[in-house]
C-alpha cells in the first residue's frame, strides 16, 4: 500500500500495480492513495482562528503521525517526530507557494 500527500501544485505521483504469482495462486493489488490536504479539514481549522500555515502544519503532522505510530522503537519515533516538526516549521509556508 502506498499513501502520499501532495504538498505542491506541481507535485505528481506515479503508481504501478503489483502482480505476484505463486504456483497456481495469482494476486494483483493496487493500494495507492494520493491527494492534497483535505479542504474541509483546512476550512474547519481556519474557521476556528488558526492561521493557515499552522493549520497546514497540523494536518500534515497528523498525516505523518500514522506512519510514525508504526515505528516500534519509542526513541526512534520521538526523534522522527522532532525532525518532522522542525521540517514543517521551516518548509510548510513555502510548500504551496503562499509564503
Amino acid at each position: 500500500m502506498s499513501r502520499a500527500l501532495l504538498l505542491s501544485p506541481r507535485a505528481e505521483i506515479d503508481a504501478r500495480p503489483e502482480l505476484e504469482i505463486y504456483a497456481d495462486d495469482v494476486k494483483c493489488s493496487h493500494g495507492a492513495t494520493a491527494g492534497e490536504l483535505d479542504d474541509d479539514s483546512l476550512f474547519y481549522l481556519l474557521s476556528r482562528g488558526i492561521p493557515r500555515e499552522e493549520a497546514r502544519r497540523m494536518l500534515i503532522e497528523a498525516f505523518l503521525a500514522e506512519a510514525i505510530a508504526e515505528i516500534p522503537l519509542e526513541q526512534v519515533a520521538e526523534d522522527f517526530t522532532t525532525h518532522v516538526r522542525q521540517w514543517l516549521a521551516q518548509n510548510v509556508g513555502n510548500a504551496d507557494g503562499q509564503g
